[in-house]
Formats: structure tokens, C-alpha cells, sequence
């Protein structure tokens, strides 16, 4: 597969997913046919994980709560970070886990019905899981910006002043 034309179809398939295999071929001059076979390559071997949709929660009726929670870690000799950010990954209410540099060692995003619901969450299941050190809840009150895409409503595309 060619790389250039792999990383094409990436970027244009992350900035918009919805891409018919016919519009990537008009737009990179390669066939409809070579585009599907990059498509089902990328699948079959996980780059392409999953198609998904930006959702603006506030025009939604969802309530829902989201938190960034840092997490402090002490790894386990032979296992690293990876044992315990596994096991972090497969609660329900998890929707990210990013190892991190800086002040803390695991960034974690999650996501329930209620801000009590996420500190439930923190404290009967995070917080006491071996390896934890300490947890910094941060519950996410508005997203202006989510994956590269502007939700704010009083965001407006202004032209700048061409002047001689």
C-alpha cells in the first residue's frame, strides 16, 4: 500500500468520516477501487479502530457529567504503567486513559449521569485500586473545542480586512 496515499485517506477520513470512497478517489486522483482496499486494510489491522461522531452536548437534552481525572501511579516491577491502565480502561464509565508526562502519570476521561455518579465512581472503584497514589478530579463544566472542531454557538467565521 502506498504510504502518502495512506496518510491521506487518515487525515482525510479524521477530519471527516463520513467520506464516501468515491469522493476520497475524486480527491486524491486514485481509483475507487485502491481507495476501498486501503479502507478494509486499515480496518483489518486496527489503524482504523472505529467511525464516530462529534456530539455538541449542549444541544442535547443529555445531562450527562464528564471529568479529566489525574492519576498518580505507582507501577509494578516487570508491568510499568500498562497493568493498571488496562484495568482502568475496562470500567463502563471510562471513556479515555492517556499515559502522561508531568505531574501526574494517567490522564483519565470520564464519563456518567451525575457529577456524584463520577465520584462514586472515583472513590469506590479508582482510588482504591492497587497501584493508585492519589486522584485530582476535575469535572469538565462546558467544551468549547472537542477534536479540532469549534462547538461554541457564538463562534463566527469573520474574514480579516485586506489593507494596502
Amino acid at each position: 500500500m502506498n504510504k502518502a496515499l495512506t496518510e491521506e485517506i487518515l487525515a482525510m477520513l479524521e477530519s471527516d468520516a463520513r467520506l464516501s470512497a468515491a469522493d476520497m478517489a475524486t480527491m486524491t486522483g486514485a481509483s475507487e477501487e485502491e481507495i476501498a482496499a486501503a479502507v478494509a486494510a486499515l480496518e483489518a489491522d486496527k489503524t482504523i479502530v472505529k467511525y464516530t461522531a462529534i456530539i455538541n452536548s449542549d444541544k442535547t437534552s443529555s445531562d450527562d457529567a464528564e471529568a479529566l481525572i489525574e492519576v498518580k501511579v505507582v507501577p509494578k516491577r516487570g508491568l510499568g504503567y500498562d497493568d493498571l491502565a488496562d484495568r482502568i480502561a475496562r470500567f463502563t464509565e471510562v471513556k479515555s486513559v492517556y499515559l502522561m508526562s508531568g505531574a501526574y502519570d494517567l490522564s483519565v476521561v470520564v464519563k456518567a449521569a451525575s457529577m456524584k455518579q463520577i465520584s462514586h465512581f472515583v472513590f469506590e472503584k479508582l482510588a482504591i485500586l492497587d497501584g493508585v497514589a492519589s486522584t485530582v478530579t476535575h469535572f469538565i463544566m462546558r467544551k468549547y473545542k472537542e477534536q479540532g472542531v469549534v462547538l461554541s454557538a457564538t463562534e463566527t467565521e469573520e474574514r480579516l480586512v485586506i489593507s494596502p
